[in-house]
């Protein structure tokens, strides 16, 4: 993990303006809600003294510093390459580790912070060369692009569904079917915003499964997506009554794991070179080593 540092920046205020305002004007690198939670952070003073209310007025002549996270040291750390060509990177991203981050800054490593030194997609924000994502607890296949054409090349591809993916998991209980084709469309929870649910005003979402294995309390699924829902695996999961071993939003944590049992395994997709490939990511010792103890 990278160490988080800051850089100041040290401005004086010419005339009376909300402090957001101001921020917004002498930093416009950076979106006004990242420059607020610097604010509620403690990391803007003005005079000396920490200003926690982003919009407080500040006056002429005052001297206001910014501490900014920087993003030295983000890079520290590295991914397992699966293959690798002028155009594209695929990657087996381990379970723990963000695709990008949410802010205009990164102050850990990333896969987007894995690629910012391989792509010209991008480069000054914080998603270079991503085209999808995976949640922080899935591992697997992730396919990032080197430059913007074949980011397009490969969105394309997604947005038209001619990506195939296959995910295992391991759920609570067991389906009532062995297989099926899920059409449950997922819209955000307005009660828990930062979850999902199958919904009648939502999106439509389609996911297909089958049933590897079978075990007393749990069940081994393969999952292929057909659409790229926030969640939507996670989601179709819970709704069913199988929410997805170790999912803390839809499910229940499991200590035993530390990590919730979800795995991008496969990847299919025509490449800008017009190759058809299929990427395969094999499960994490952590996941075989946790089916060992239900046998």
């Amino acid at each position: 993990m990278a160490s988080v540092t800051h850089e100041l920046h040290t401005f004086t205020v010419e005339v009376p303006e909300r402090l957001d305002v101001f921020l917004a004007s002498v930093l416009p690198e950076y979106s006004r809600s990242f420059l607020q939670k610097l604010c509620r952070e403690g990391q803007v003073t003005v005079q000396g003294t920490a200003q926690y209310k982003s919009g407080a007025i500040v006056q002429p002549e005052q001297q206001v510093i910014v501490a900014v996270p920087s993003l030295s040291g983000v890079t520290e750390g590295n991914l397992p390459i699966l293959y690798e060509d002028d155009d594209v990177v695929v990657m087996n991203k381990p379970a723990g580790v963000l695709t990008h981050a949410k802010g205009p800054l990164s102050t850990e490593f990333t896969v987007g912070e894995f690629m910012r030194s391989r792509t010209t997609d991008g480069a000054d924000g914080n998603r270079p060369g991503i085209v999808h994502r995976l949640d922080r607890d899935t591992s697997g296949v992730i396919i990032a692009a080197k430059h913007p054409e074949a980011k397009r090349w490969i969105q394309k591809q997604f947005a038209t569904r001619k990506v195939k993916k296959k995910y295992i998991a391991l759920v609570t209980g067991h389906p009532r079917q062995p297989a099926a084709v899920l059409q449950l469309p997922i819209e955000r929870n307005p009660k828990k915003p930062q979850t999902y649910r199958v919904g009648s005003n939502g999106k439509p979402a389609e996911t297909t499964y089958e049933t590897l294995k079978t075990y007393a309390s749990y069940t081994l699924l393969a999952f292929t997506p057909h659409t790229g829902r926030t969640h939507q695996l996670r989601v179709h999961a819970a709704y069913i009554g199988c929410p997805i071993v170790g999912d803390p939003l839809y499910g229940q944590p499991e200590p035993a794991l530390g990590r919730m049992f979800l795995h991008a395994q496969t990847l299919e997709l025509t490449l800008p070179s017009r190759e058809r490939k299929v990427f395969e990511a094999p499960l994490p010792p952590e996941l075989v080593a946790y089916l060992e103890t239900l046998k």
